[in-house]
């Protein structure tokens, strides 16, 4: 198959850049892995942060998503995410999203760390869904060729620049060569790369794998945030309550029935997520208990259901009604803060490779996103990566990509360690889960990283879906920890309990190439 366009994934990102690119006549064809709307974007729910209210400013959002990310943000990609929302959010509404009204103006809420209201929603709580199946729709009636149920194995790389990608078809086998003009990875991040996540299975590192497999720079992978409310329920499966129903007055409790985040931090509830959620595991640990206590009860049950509609429902039928009960919840994985490092329009150091979304780093979230940074960092950098590809000449002194870091780490998928035998998905996640999770130590976090070389090295040639899978978690799973052991200071979303202070000399990036 032949495009000018080879667009692989479509959650939000991918599905921007598929109809913006298509607007502007290139031949477009997307590439997923499920079905067309089936990608992470489906399951947020918070919203996405704009500063389009009275009061606020770009450069008010600017600040706060600078102090969240705690000394690591890029501050002029940063600049081009707030000051670029306001169009993206209309681009987004004449595509058919409705976000939620209150007297005829948008509804704001207030996240974890934001000086203000700014995060739009649509549905109550279904703000992702809205968006997806929106796009997925247009994309459908535009005619946008989709390939469904097909995962990109490699990328195909000729004279030093990519051409493509190899797909295996999940329903019949087949194989198929998809070559374009240009790739552009959105395929999300690696949420599934521990035992305990907020992130659908489909999530699986699988466009970071494969451009660290095919030399493209990866950075920021040390950084994975994890969120502090996600549903604590013996027999239920991980589910995000979100940060939002903390933006509306919800208070943590520990099981002994006391409040702790006031004592903590100024802004309580709603300080970072990183700090919620290490305070959650001490009061666990204090207590012992698995779990930690949310509590909206002052709220009418009315009122409850129109506003989180979504964990309303998921609630009650897990035999909680979150305007009597307080909820059980703890931390749990959330979102891929490094990636595949591009530059603001999306060029990766890979020629003819893009990328854009969770997948990639762009470096507006430094060591700890913000909340509701996430969607908009989508939409604003997609926009500008068909502005590059189709929008005529870039601006003087951004016209030439990212270079090869000269001071990149390799990571070898032939090092040193013990036998083993291949790993299951579930063998790699409880490793990470234990090891390289929330807290992390040196000695464990070393002993991970020879545990997962050795599994890398025991790993067949990849031929099923699965095998892909659990081969994308085994890089991405070695990225972070490799990482996460070089880092020798607590910063942000990564806390290392034999550094536990911030060190100024480690304020700079890490980033890791393939060894050739």
């Amino acid at each position: 198959m032949r495009a000018d366009l080879l667009v692989i994934g479509s959650g939000i990102a991918g599905l921007f850049v598929a109809l913006q690119a298509h607007e502007r006549g290139a031949r477009v064809l997307v590439v997923t892995k499920s079905a067309i709307d089936e990608a992470s974007t489906r399951y947020a729910q918070g919203g996405i942060s704009a500063a389009i209210g009275p009061g606020d400013s770009p450069e008010l959002h600017l600040r706060d998503t600078i102090e969240a990310g705690a000394g690591l943000v890029d501050a002029a990609a940063a600049r081009v995410l707030v000051e670029e929302a306001a169009g993206r959010i209309a681009d987004l509404g004449g595509y058919g999203v409705r976000f939620d009204e209150a007297e005829g103006e948008a509804a704001l809420g207030k996240e974890g760390a934001h000086s203000t209201r700014r995060v739009l929603r649509a549905r109550g709580d279904q703000t992702g869904l809205e968006i997806e199946l929106s796009l997925s729709s247009l994309v459908q009636r535009e005619g946008i060729t989709v390939l469904e149920h097909a995962l990109a194995e490699r990328l195909i790389v000729a004279g030093g620049r990519a051409i493509g990608a190899d797909v295996l078809c999940a329903d019949d086998g087949a194989r198929l060569r998809c070559e374009a003009d240009t790739v552009v990875l959105a395929t999300g991040g690696a949420g599934q790369v521990y035992r305990v996540t907020t992130n659908p299975p489909i999530a699986t590192g699988d466009g970071i794998a494969l451009a660290f497999r095919a030399g493209a720079e990866v950075q920021d992978m040390e950084f994975t945030q994890f969120h502090p409310t996600a549903l604590r329920l013996p027999g239920q499966p991980s589910f995000l309550i979100s940060e939002a129903v903390r933006g509306e007055g919800a208070l943590l409790f520990d099981t002994a029935g006391r409040r702790f985040m006031a004592d903590l931090d100024p802004a309580a509830e709603l300080a970072p997520r990183n700090i919620v959620a290490l305070a959650e595991l001490a009061q666990m640990r204090a207590t012992g208990s698995d779990h930690v206590l949310l509590d909206i009860t002052h709220r009418e049950a009315s009122w409850l259901a129109a506003r989180f509609p979504n964990i309303y429902r998921t609630c009650l039928a897990a035999g909680l009604d979150m305007a009597r009960d307080r909820i059980p919840v703890s931390p749990a994985a959330h979102y891929t803060m490094g990636g595949v490092r591009t530059d603001t329009w999306g060029r990766t150091t890979l020629p003819g490779l893009y990328a854009v979304g969770e997948v990639t780093c762009t470096g507006v979230h430094g060591a700890n996103r913000l909340a509701s940074n996430s969607l908009l960092e989508s939409v604003v950098f997609a926009h500008r990566l068909v502005d590059a590809l189709y929008g005529g000449p870039l601006p003087e002194g951004e016209r030439e990509p990212p270079t090869l870091s000269e001071d990149a780490c390799t990571l070898d998928a032939a090092a040193a360690g013990p036998a083993s035998k291949a790993p299951s998905r579930e063998d790699v996640r409880a490793l990470m889960w234990s090891e390289a999770g929330l807290e992390r130590e040196g000695p464990r976090l070393g002993t991970a990283a020879t545990q997962l070389a050795a599994w890398e090295r025991a790993l067949p040639d990849p031929r099923t879906r699965e095998e892909h899978e659990v081969a994308s978690l085994l890089t991405c799973g070695r990225l972070i920890t490799e990482a996460a052991l070089l880092r020798e200071e607590s910063r942000g979303a990564h806390y290392r309990r034999d550094f536990p202070e911030q060190r100024p000399e480690w304020r700079h990036r890490l980033v890791f190439r393939a060894l050739a």
